[in-house]
């Protein structure tokens, strides 16, 4: 029986070109760790051992710093992610106003807790901080559209209308 851990496969960009101007943008290669992240994000969903490697290669550092800016940024992801991140702003006001409830309602309809995503990946919830949007609390961003004022049932009405 083979112990050992298979490793991981390496990562690759899909669009070399990119990743070229995204370094010809920056006085050195350690400055465009972010945007050589986002590129990696956008096409893989989310950021893996193997992008983190191979980020840490192209800008010639430790992974260690590369994973220092993922887990630094909320918009990153560690783990593949749902079709629809249903991101709950989780702030004074819209804790007051029913997001704590719009919450539990998703968790109780899905099975996941903040920070799962359901078995056929078509939502991941999340708790988040400020959305900017207090006078119209709660508030709910599911991907990049926010949705304001939700009630439970106006939320069941837009998650069941989601691909």
């Amino acid at each position: 029986m083979n112990t050992m851990a298979t490793p991981q496969e390496k990562f690759i960009f899909a669009n070399p070109d990119k990743v070229d101007r995204i370094f010809s943008q920056y006085p050195d290669k350690k400055s465009a760790t972010l945007s050589l992240l986002h590129l990696a994000q956008a096409q893989e969903g989310y950021i893996s051992g193997s992008v983190i490697d191979t980020i840490a290669d192209l800008v010639e550092c430790h992974p260690a710093i590369v994973m220092d800016c993922v887990s630094f940024y909320s918009m990153f992801f560690t783990k593949p992610q749902g079709r629809h991140k249903i991101q709950v702003c989780q702030t004074l006001s819209c804790s007051v106003n029913g997001a704590d409830a719009l919450v539990d309602h998703v968790t109780n309809k899905f099975s996941i807790k903040p920070g799962e995503t359901t078995d056929d990946r078509r939502f991941t919830l999340m708790k988040v901080e400020c959305l900017g949007s207090c006078g119209t609390a709660p508030v709910v961003q599911i991907n990049n559209d926010y949705h304001e004022g939700l009630t439970n049932e106006r939320f069941d009405e837009l998650l069941e209308s989601l691909p």
